[in-house]
């Protein structure tokens, strides 16, 4: 198997990409080693299905291969708690209505997977899948872009028929002709859900030119770690400047969320 490394830099932000080879129907049950390149995105922050503007449905392939590998394309866990014990009854709880599973196939489910005992809350209305998704706990979920490429070869009307037969949005694109380019990189930014942080000496300007590249909802305390180590140990405070605090400078504990933008001062 061999993957091709390469490097996107966007909005100071350097993103590591992996060229995958091509995955075929069967790759999850190891056709044409398919669980080789389907074991590497398991591990990255977001995957891009890129198909050919003359074979749409190899989208759909793709989904299968993965779900099937595990992987959990732009979905989150299921809203459920699942605590095992030793001993007791098993308790089963929901705190909305179901419709799409019964406590008795909950049960019968996690009986086939030896959950006798413990107690399980649910807080939405999952399916038995989801259901299965949780108690085996290693499902991998990761945010997807999808990619049409070579657009260039085919009219508008065809690209408004392949979207209604995909079914959902995609980004068409053309490498040759460098068409919407711009459009993927800023979608791939966007899904890593990013964010920039300009730093800022006690006595000094803030550096614009190499903000500090998180994701949402970090803390200051993220910021440190993100710096060094033992940095993340001296702070005390910080004081920020931006959409995340009521004035500018305002100081801030440690676990003060930063957004996008923001300009800190890291006070030891």
């Amino acid at each position: 198997m061999t993957v091709i490394p390469g490097l996107l830099e966007y909005k100071g932000a350097k993103i590591q990409i992996l060229d995958l080879p091509g995955i075929i129907a069967g790759a999850a049950s190891g056709t044409g080693r398919g669980r080789r390149v389907l074991s590497v995105a398991r591990n990255a922050d977001l995957i891009m299905l890129i198909v050919d503007v003359f074979q749409p449905a190899q989208i759909e392939v793709l989904k299968k291969e993965l779900h099937e590998m595990g992987i959990r394309l732009n979905a989150r866990p299921p809203n459920v708690t699942l605590e095992r014990s030793s001993q007791g009854g098993l308790g089963i709880t929901s705190t909305c209505k179901l419709t799409r599973l019964s406590k008795n196939t909950a049960k019968a489910i996690l009986s086939v997977y030896g959950i006798h005992h413990g107690n399980v809350i649910i807080r939405e209305d999952i399916s038995d899948d989801e259901l299965i998704d949780v108690v085996t706990g290693t499902r991998q979920y990761v945010p997807a872009v999808s990619v049409l490429n070579k657009i260039d070869l085919v009219s508008p009307e065809y690209l408004a028929e392949v979207k209604i037969r995909i079914g959902e949005e995609y980004i068409p694109t053309s490498a040759d002709l460098n068409i919407n380019l711009d459009k993927l990189k800023e979608a791939i930014y966007n899904r890593l859900n990013f964010i920039r942080i300009y730093l800022k000496p006690r006595n000094g300007e803030p550096d614009f030119k190499e903000p500090l590249i998180l994701t949402a909802g970090s803390t200051v305390s993220h910021v440190c770690a993100k710096i060094h180590r033992k940095f993340a140990e001296e702070a005390k405070y910080a004081l920020v400047s931006g959409t995340s605090v009521k004035f500018s400078p305002q100081r801030v504990r440690m676990d003060h969320v930063i957004h996008d933008r923001d300009i800190v001062t890291i006070v030891t």
